[in-house]
């Protein structure tokens, strides 16, 4: 059973939302976080990434970054930036993109739920991206970035989500990435004790994204229960921030791919390789987005093609059969040499949301060739957790992403 509890969260005062939310730290370099901040000084950017408060020859991890974070955040406390309901609660996210809703409940989930896997994961993470946020997360005391899970949809949970939403939310707002974002606070024993209940009997719940933010919080958790040997448990260091949607809400977007060359081949000779494993059929001058399984869009020389993979490279195996895999080991492998996509310079990835013009401005740009991919499922990414398997690097896309800022859990 996976615990999932309700708790009292800091969060914008009412009118300060749409200021104080923001993109989640990372998805910045520190001269966009820099001019950020300039234009929105409110923004919890300033908090997440506080190295935007020193000149650039602080460096970004230097330990009194970390303490600038935790007199920012305490100090915004104080100012009354941020209100805190007085029992703990569940919270209703909606984030509508394209006139497509997601609706989360945050909550806290357990830190031993991630160490026994019920909370389960599809990505390794790096040491070094991890310390960055342990130290954030320990020195200001608290989890400012939601971790985003996913579970297979609870009809009893959808149930009380229904109703909240007929209510006024105490946020409503849009970002100018044209994101509405609204929030509910769920407040009623009754409902409290209903959602409570029906998590107790989910067996397995996802990290659909944020591997790094939730390995740091649990770190956190483990240092702090080694430091006060008489803990017991119910410390809210033993619990990480959490969004948790339904499964059927969910839309992963392409992850698509550019190489820079075609490894020392001529067109020719690169297209009689490829077509050992892929029909090839010429689309033309539009860009090609895969409408299956299985499919792929090519763009060389101006020229758009659709890959399908023969039947006999096909896989029932949770990874192996992902199409992110049949790219990478019949084709990016073999014949361009990508051996590991992570640390080979010679190819890039491009997020979905930037559109398949981007794969054409690139290639125009500082790479040959470019692959438009179909969008690994929800559910590809539960069999390969369920599994105990790894997702291939750069599989998944999820939009829109969660904001930082409304709901801070102190530990």
């Amino acid at each position: 059973m996976a615990v999932i509890k309700p708790f009292s969260a800091y969060r914008p005062a009412p009118g300060r939302e749409s200021e104080i939310a923001a993109l989640p730290y990372d998805v910045y370099n520190r001269e966009e976080a820099c001019d950020v901040i300039k234009s929105n000084p409110g923004s919890f950017l300033a908090i997440d990434r506080a190295e935007t408060s020193f000149t650039s020859d602080v460096d970004t991890y230097d330990p009194c970054v970390y303490e600038k974070a935790h007199e920012l955040l305490w100090g915004w406390i104080e100012e009354g930036r941020f209100v805190q309901e007085e029992k703990p609660c569940y919270y209703l996210y909606e984030q509508v993109m394209d006139g497509r809703s997601q609706k989360g409940i945050v909550a806290c989930a357990s830190i031993d739920d991630y160490q026994n896997n019920i909370i389960k994961k599809h990505e390794n993470t790096r040491a070094d991206k991890e310390q960055d946020r342990i130290n954030h997360v320990d020195i200001c005391g608290a989890q400012t970035g939601p971790i985003f899970l996913a579970y297979r949809t609870n009809a009893t949970i959808q149930k009380v989500v229904a109703a909240t939403i007929a209510e006024n939310p105490v946020y409503d707002f849009v970002s100018e990435d044209g994101i509405t974002h609204r929030v509910w606070v769920i407040t009623s024993d009754e409902d409290i004790a209903v959602i409570k209940n029906a998590f107790d009997g989910i067996q397995e719940i996802y990290i659909a994204d944020g591997h790094h933010r939730c390995a740091s919080a649990v770190k956190v958790g483990l240092k702090r229960r080694a430091e006060k040997p008489d803990y017991t448990g119910e410390e809210e260091f033993n619990y990480f921030l959490s969004v948790l949607f339904p499964a059927d809400e969910l839309s992963i977007m392409d992850y698509n791919r550019v190489v820079k060359d075609l490894n020392g081949y001529t067109k020719e000779e690169f297209m009689q390789k490829v077509a050992e494993f892929f029909d090839i059929k010429e689309v033309g001058k539009e860009c090609y987005k895969p409408g299956c399984k299985g499919e792929f869009g090519m763009y060389l020389d101006d020229v758009w093609y659709c890959l399908t993979a023969h039947k006999d490279i096909k896989s029932t195996d949770a990874v192996k059969g992902l199409d992110v895999s049949l790219l990478q080991d019949y084709l990016l492998n073999p014949i361009l040499g990508i051996k590991d996509p992570k640390t080979d310079k010679r190819i890039d990835f491009v997020g979905g949301i930037r559109g398949l013009k981007e794969l054409e401005r690139r290639v125009h740009k500082d790479m040959q060739i470019a692959f438009s991919m179909y969008p690994t499922s929800i559910y590809e990414l539960f069999g390969v957790a369920d599994a105990d398997l790894l997702m291939p690097p750069k599989s998944t896309w999820f939009e829109p992403k969660l904001r930082s800022g409304l709901f801070i859990h102190a530990i």
